[in-house]
Parts: structure tokens; C-alpha cells; sequence
């Protein structure tokens, strides 16, 4: 008699964007609206062009592309994550792999166009 092996979940991955994508939303969300509602505008009112082109200089770096990638990637993840969740908790009829396939697909293809975006800088 063969003893079949657990099925492995994906939960751990899932689990481990939503976290890093719920960090960068804690801990730098408030900061970068601060920063590009407030602070920019006041210290860039002579000079808008200057603040786009150091913006556009900044995204053009291959560090910076990464960091926007990176940043924009983990907060889709969150997000869809969340609504994935949030489906659940309020018994949604809908099946848990459709949503999940939904969802976590649909992260990836944000993701993917973000880094195609980047790419194109």
C-alpha cells in the first residue's frame, strides 16, 4: 500500500506577499502621500519641470526601476490579497480557487505591466 503525500498549499507564498505588501503600505503608504501632496508641490511651484524630470530621472535608474517595481508589485499583491480575503469573510458565493486564480492572477498581470512600463522609461 502507497501512502500519498499532503497536498502542498500556496498559502505560504500568498501569505508572505501580503505581509511585505502590508509593510510597505503601513510604514511608507503615509510617507509618499505626504511627500508627493505636500512637500513636492510646495518645494517644486517655481519649477514643475525640474520635479518631473528628476522623477523620470529617478525611474530610469535600474535601482530606482527596481524599487518602483518592487513597491508596486508587493501592493498589488496586498491589495488582491485582501479583496480575496475580504470575499470570503463576507461568504461570497463564489469558489475559493476561482477567486484565488482571479485575484493572485491578476496581481501578477499589474505586476508584469508595471515592469513592462518601467522597462519602457
Amino acid at each position: 500500500m502507497t501512502r500519498s503525500l499532503p497536498r502542498r498549499s500556496q498559502e505560504p507564498v500568498a501569505w508572505s506577499l501580503f505581509g511585505a505588501g502590508g509593510m510597505l503600505l503601513a510604514f511608507l503608504g503615509p510617507a509618499l502621500v505626504l511627500i508627493t501632496l505636500l512637500v513636492l508641490p510646495a518645494l517644486l511651484a517655481d519649477d514643475v519641470a525640474a520635479g518631473h524630470a528628476a522623477v523620470l530621472a529617478a525611474l530610469r535608474h535600474p535601482l530606482g526601476a527596481l524599487l518602483a517595481f518592487a513597491g508596486l508589485s508587493l501592493t498589488f499583491f496586498h491589495t488582491l490579497h485582501r479583496l480575496c480575503h475580504g470575499l470570503h469573510d463576507l461568504h461570497v458565493p463564489l469558489s475559493a480557487r476561482l477567486v484565488g486564480w482571479v485575484g493572485y492572477g491578476t496581481a501578477t498581470l499589474l505586476s508584469l505591466l508595471a515592469g513592462v512600463w518601467l522597462l519602457g522609461l
